[in-house]
């Protein structure tokens, strides 16, 4: 066998393990991380736990969902950009299929109706899954007094004002303060070379020309495009993050869907295995439900594309020069203060997401029982997913 169809061989195979995480990785990018080394790492040695760390390092300082872009760049780095791009599609392709479809059920049967009763549990487990998670991002990203004071006024400013423009700005100050007060840090920066800027440029020209045309059309499916791919353009921090920003437009300031709907999706994308900005997937067929069963699908795949397109174009960008930019301390800088942003962010998001629960005994009873069994216990998000919709059919 020649070396190419050994290596084509390899890739397969390699491919095939990447859909065994998309079906069995549960959790989150922490999560993820840990099932990416057991597998991929200590079981098939694909790479080095070395070159998984220093992968997800890289990731960590992009937008977008960092362990899908952390997967893409082990394809990338076994593969090359085809079989990174391979790789996106395997990994993203069974969680965006089933909340495609659980969206279009929704439309169908609604949430009101007694056949979706079993439901009814979902919303305030989805709180109590976001509060959980606010917790988890402060333990990791909180160590220090500017870090908390980034933190509440982040917050404070999202819950206080709700426009999607603030999202962006906030995240952006973040980094600018962090930066500024690590600046003492910065020891005679080298400058980056030989930068191929094409896929950066593909970045950029797609935001702008979608940003552009929804402004002069007011077109729905342009809006949708545009909305998504803005958030997959500037989220820090994962899926968690993402929600809030979701949650202002498509529910607060456009009523694309309502927000029992979107809680609905919030509950379930905690079961799936995959990236937990699939989520998109089930906002777009949502907001294109009044089009049918076709509307619902071609809104699935606008928003599984408008949400993965730019981290994939800035991840085809930067792993090239991974090797210079890991060393760039301006960058290393800011980090700290956009993560801390986007805690604030993940805090007001628990409190949105809050608002629309109706307050009684049960709802409160499975939202305290869910943030319990996350904070006490080691049992699995799909686990507590299952007796909260066992629930609904029981009561």
């Amino acid at each position: 066998m020649s070396s190419l169809k050994i290596k084509r061989f390899r890739h397969i195979l390699f491919l095939l393990d990447v859909l065994k995480l998309a079906v069995t990785a549960f959790g989150g990018p922490q999560v993820h991380l840990v099932q990416f080394q057991k597998k991929l790492v200590d079981k098939k040695k694909y790479i080095t736990s070395a070159d998984l760390k220093e992968l997800n390092s890289l990731c960590s300082i992009l937008p977008g969902p960092t362990s899908t872009q952390t997967i893409s760049a082990i394809g990338f780095k076994i593969g090359g950009p085809l079989l990174a791009f391979f790789t996106l599609a395997v990994w993203v392709f069974p969680a965006c299929l089933i909340m495609g479809v659980f969206a279009i059920i929704i439309h169908f049967y609604h949430l009101e109706n007694p056949k979706l009763n079993f439901l009814k549990y979902i919303q305030p487990m989805a709180v109590g899954f976001i509060i959980y998670a606010a917790f988890q991002i402060i333990q990791m990203f909180i160590s220090k007094m500017y870090h908390w004071i980034l933190l509440i006024l982040s917050a404070s400013v999202a819950i206080l004002y709700q426009t999607p423009y603030l999202f962006p700005i906030l995240l952006l100050l973040g980094g600018f303060v962090s930066s500024q007060i690590n600046k003492e840090k910065i020891n005679q920066v080298k400058p980056m070379k030989n930068i191929n800027w094409s896929n950066f440029i593909l970045f950029l020209s797609v935001f702008i020309t979608a940003a552009v045309l929804g402004v002069f059309t007011q077109n729905k499916i342009v809006l949708l495009f545009e909305n998504t791919y803005r958030f997959g353009s500037i989220v820090f921090g994962g899926g968690h993050v993402l929600i809030p920003m979701m949650y202002n437009q498509f529910v607060e300031i456009k009523h694309f869907l309502t927000a029992n709907e979107f809680i609905a999706g919030v509950g379930l994308v905690q079961a799936m295995p995959g990236p937990v900005f699939s989520i998109a997937t089930f906002c777009n067929a949502m907001a294109l439900q009044e089009y049918g069963i076709s509307g619902q699908l071609f809104g699935a795949v606008i928003g599984t594309i408008a949400i993965f397109l730019p981290g994939t174009f800035l991840i085809f960008f930067i792993y090239p020069i991974w090797n210079q930019l890991k060393n760039y301390t301006p960058i290393k800088n800011a980090i700290e203060g956009v993560n801390a942003a986007s805690a604030g962010l993940v805090i007001a998001s628990a409190y949105l997401l809050f608002k629309p629960v109706v307050l009684n005994q049960s709802n409160m009873i499975v939202l305290l029982l869910t943030l319990f069994l996350l904070l006490t216990t080691k049992v699995p998000s799909p686990v507590i997913v299952i007796i909260c919709v066992l629930a609904g059919f029981i009561y």
